[in-house]
């Protein structure tokens, strides 16, 4: 009958510190995951709160739609931006993409 059942034999005893090896690969895929993904992301994050902070009446910007304009009001939450003569639309802070240099829609 023991071509039927095999026997059952107690395993070795784990290498001491085995545990800390198992898990080695997982801790530095994190630490990569850090460093290439989130890191980067609150980096931009950052500069992009610091460039809302800093936007001024008579700044030139261009929204995440696409649409340039010359900021002539500054709320809280809201910004006025004149895209034409006389055309005049409310945008959120947030919206704004890029500050660009002085004159740059002047220029075109």
């Amino acid at each position: 009958m023991d071509f039927f059942i095999s026997n059952a034999y107690a395993q070795a005893a784990a290498p001491p510190g085995g545990s800390l090896f198992t898990f080695l690969p997982l801790v530095l895929m994190l630490v990569v995951l850090y460093f290439l993904m989130i890191r980067p992301q609150q980096k931009r994050v950052k500069e992009h709160a610091a460039m809302i902070a800093a936007l001024k009446k008579g700044d030139e910007v261009v929204t995440n739609g696409g649409i340039g304009g010359t900021l002539t009001k500054i709320n809280d939450a809201f910004l006025t931006l004149q895209v034409a003569d006389n055309v005049e639309i409310n945008i959120q802070k947030q919206a704004v993409a890029t500050l660009l240099p002085k004159g740059t829609l002047k220029n075109l």
